[in-house]
């Protein structure tokens, strides 16, 4: 087992890092593919449509800043943990905002809480396992680059975003009990992930990679100021004509 974390190339780790810190930006990008997969979550959901679900897990970028948490933990770095942990907030904000009104929009196809809506309400022991399996199976693969094309399948098992689309179609249904449940069901996956990742990262010692983590985040953030400012620019340009 100890070969098993210890047999990593110090590349590896590096690029593991890079995609890790990229992919959990608080861009716009980042956010667009959350309302995408929360749309697409909420309406599998109102329909009771596993498929719709499943497809909602596979577009949806979550798992990267609750592994991006993981890995600040175990960095002990402060400017790595706020920034992940807000780009999780803005996205649970986000994602239970836009399944809460498209419910609204949708009432007339609401015919009660269905058996998808109901079975993403129950925090039971067995989906923290579930979770803690996926939080050891998608920080080890993010470090293997042979095992990076099974990451869509562990976003799958841990099923991040369909508790979040529940939590809004609770919420616009004013049922707290449903709210309460759901809720409770994302954050025992996430904590889930969160524990069993950083287990992961301290084995691989990912500590040493501190300041090289400092960095890309440092050039990431640097990077997205300057698509805003570019943005800001452009809308400037647009109401001087």
């Amino acid at each position: 087992m100890i070969i098993l974390f210890n047999n990593l190339k110090e590349k590896d780790k590096s690029i593991a890092i890079e995609r890790l810190i990229s992919g959990s930006t608080p861009s716009q990008d980042f956010f667009y593919m959350i309302l995408l997969s929360i749309l697409t979550a909420t309406f599998g959901l109102l329909i009771n449509n596993s498929a719709v679900i499943i497809g909602s897990m596979l577009i949806a970028p979550i798992l990267y800043p609750i592994l991006s948490l993981s890995l600040g933990i175990v960095m002990s770095d402060a400017k790595l943990i706020s920034r992940a942990f807000y780009t999780v907030i803005k996205s649970m904000t986000l994602g239970i905002i836009i399944s809460a009104v498209t419910t609204l929009l949708f009432s007339s196809h609401f015919s009660g809480f269905n058996t998808e809506i109901i079975s993403r309400t129950q925090a039971t022991l067995p989906y923290l396992g579930v979770a803690i399996a996926a939080g050891l199976a998608g920080s080890f693969a993010l470090v293997k680059p042979k095992l990076n094309e099974n990451l869509p399948g562990i976003a799958i098992s841990v099923a991040l975003i369909p508790p979040l689309a529940v939590v809004g179609i609770g919420v616009a249904k004013f049922s707290w009990t449903i709210v309460s449940g759901s809720l409770l069901l994302f954050l025992v996956n996430a904590i889930g992930v969160v524990f069993a990742s950083m287990i992961t990262f301290s084995m691989m010692n990912f500590y040493v990679k501190k300041s090289e983590a400092h960095k890309t985040v440092q050039k990431e953030d640097m990077k997205e100021e300057r698509v805003r400012e570019k943005a800001e620019k452009e809308i400037q340009k647009e109401e001087e004509k």
